[in-house]
């Protein structure tokens, strides 16, 4: 569905996600973004077939199908949570702080909510970034060996934390406290509405911010609603 001859600009607007693609190879989609495709690349020194396979990829994620994710086991279940989300926050927490230095610096003037938003951003990166080491160090590989002891039928020794629920009780209410910074940052925002007299990098700050949103949403909900749950009533079992 994608075509060469296409500017930059049209697919930065079609399809958001894109711009991560675009900014990692080093295209223009702001000021250069009237041109093609094929030109653009051609300017950045890429292969235009590598960045069709790139959005093409990009596409086939945001359109598949949703898994059953009661399915997987508690290790496939972190193995996504990990692979997917906690490795796209953390891409993004990096990305979009500069992106937001920079729109606030050409449009703060006229459009001081960035800042608040970007003090809220900074807010949000100090919660999630250390949340998610504790996880990944911690919690999950403790869910993990509960998992294995169970199928083995082995008994577990006790935690530095005595109990899974602690931990739990911690990560799902620094979950509560993203979730208040996301509010914060969409009211200072009004919804993300993009105001008329600003650039493409103002539009792409705001549909990665929703994005991001929504995949915290997704990712928060896999682990309080179902990975967390099922981790308590493991730890019951052994």
């Amino acid at each position: 569905m994608f075509e060469t001859t296409k500017t930059v600009r049209q697919y930065a607007l079609e399809v958001p996600a894109a711009t991560r693609i675009f900014e990692k190879l080093g295209i223009d989609y702001c000021c250069g973004g009237g041109k093609s495709l094929a030109d653009a690349c051609t300017a950045a020194g890429v292969s235009v077939v590598e960045v069709l396979d790139f959005l093409n990829a990009e596409l086939r994620v945001a359109t598949s199908a949703t898994r059953d994710w009661q399915a997987l086991s508690q290790a496939e279940l972190i193995t996504h949570i990990v692979d997917k989300h906690h490795a796209f926050t953390r891409e993004e927490l990096v990305r979009l702080e500069a992106l937001l230095a920079k729109v606030s610096g050409v449009h703060g003037q006229n459009h001081p909510e960035l800042f608040e938003i970007q003090d809220q951003f900074g807010k949000l990166r100090g919660e999630l970034e250390p949340h998610m080491l504790k996880e990944e160090s911690v919690l999950f590989p403790y869910i993990v060996r509960m998992e294995e002891a169970a199928v083995a039928k082995q008994n577990l020794p006790s935690p530095p934390f005595g109990t899974v629920r602690n931990p739990v009780r911690v990560m799902m209410a620094e979950h509560d406290a993203a979730g208040y910074i996301l509010g914060r940052m969409r009211e200072a925002s009004s919804d993300y509405a993009v105001p008329p007299d600003t650039c493409i990098s103002y539009k792409t700050l705001y549909s990665a911010l929703t994005a991001l949103e929504v995949d915290l949403h997704q990712h928060i909900h896999l682990e309080n609603n179902i990975l967390f749950p099922r981790a308590m009533e493991l730890e019951c079992s052994i």
